[in-house]
């Protein structure tokens, strides 16, 4: 061996040592910058904020620990604490028959294709109507939401089509399609709300409304045309009991106006007879103290009223030698 190759393997060997010096100084860093690293990632990962219309449910290993309110909260990191937030003060709303499209706008979409299978129900008396409607509900126990059902979504979705559909069914289509909307909205919420309360699932029914209503795009032309004969027919029914109310008061006014004045005139005449009957007998009264003059007055009176429409009143009577001066004096006549 030549003095140079030793030279060599003492300077490997050099370099060896060297390298595991730095290797067991570096395996020294690693420690405290690992747990350093463990410090920071666990910090940040320790905190979390539960928004205003939320509450956060606690997973310890696998096992509910807690309920929090909105605010700032502390949790075990790396795993071994999860936290799912819920909506508990947002209003959700499930819609059949028919998708929001823009949840800004408010626009919404409808597509017979597409929602048929939920929207389209047999009536109580056997038709088939095309009913659209959404439900919302407020979440009011996260717990009982997240683990009392495998899938509350769509337990939701399933109660409140069997509900509506047994509420249709028992009404007749037309009912369904005019004036019994409102009544099947309320009965729909309370037996959504008494099938969910028994499945125990923290949910609140806020309300059911009907989005519309109508008849299958086959029948639609069909039913419209019976809907405009029944309009038409409640058009000339309430003209007719326009007439009738119109009509009748103005005949019951002029019976009761001719009743008024029949009843009036039989007073009169009633009060005139009394009258001509007390007249009678005073002049009976009279008649009996002097009868004589009595009889010469009627005879005057009578004359007075039969002749005092004339100007001129002439006698002729051959045995009558002159005028009667009675007629002048006593009746105002003319000769």
């Amino acid at each position: 061996m030549s003095f140079n190759d030793g030279n060599n393997s003492n300077d490997f060997m050099n370099d060896i040592d060297r390298m595991k010096k730095e290797f067991q100084n570096g395996a020294k860093m690693i420690g405290p910058i690992a747990i350093l690293f463990l410090l920071v990632v666990g910090g940040f990962t320790s905190f979390y904020t539960v928004e205003p219309d939320e509450e956060a449910v606690v997973i310890r290993l696998g096992r509910f620990l807690t309920t929090n309110s909105p605010g700032l909260h502390f949790k075990v990191p790396m795993g071994i604490d999860k936290v799912i937030k819920v909506k508990t003060k947002r209003v959700l709303q499930a819609e059949f028959g028919f998708r929001t499209s823009n949840t800004r706008t408010r626009r919404t979409t409808y597509s017979a294709s597409n929602y048929q299978d939920e929207s389209l129900m047999l009536t109580g008396d056997l038709n088939v109507a095309d009913v659209e409607w959404a439900v919302q509900y407020q979440i009011a126990d996260p717990f009982k939401y997240l683990f009392q059902t495998s899938s509350p979504e769509t337990n939701i979705r399933d109660v409140s089509e069997s509900i509506m559909r047994r509420v249709v069914g028992d009404r007749s289509v037309t009912d369904i399609l005019t004036t019994g909307k409102v009544e099947i909205e309320s009965r729909a919420k309370v037996l959504m709300q008494e099938v969910l309360n028994k499945y125990d699932m923290g949910v609140s029914i806020v309300t059911v409304k009907l989005q519309d209503v109508n008849p299958p795009e086959v029948v639609k032309p069909s039913f419209n045309e019976v809907n405009e004969a029944k309009q038409e027919q409640e058009k000339a029914i309430n003209q007719a009991e326009g007439e009738y109310n119109k009509v009748i008061p103005e005949a019951r006014g002029k019976a009761d106006k001719l009743i008024s004045e029949a009843e009036g005139y039989a007073t009169a005449q009633v009060n005139r007879a009394l009258g001509d009957a007390q007249k009678f007998e005073a002049l009976l009264k009279e008649y009996k103290r002097a009868p004589k003059i009595t009889r010469k007055r009627i005879y005057l009176e009578t004359m007075s009223k039969i002749f005092k429409k004339f100007e001129n009143i002439t006698v002729v009577d051959p045995s009558v030698k002159g005028l009667l001066p009675i007629f002048n004096n006593s009746l105002g006549g003319g000769k």
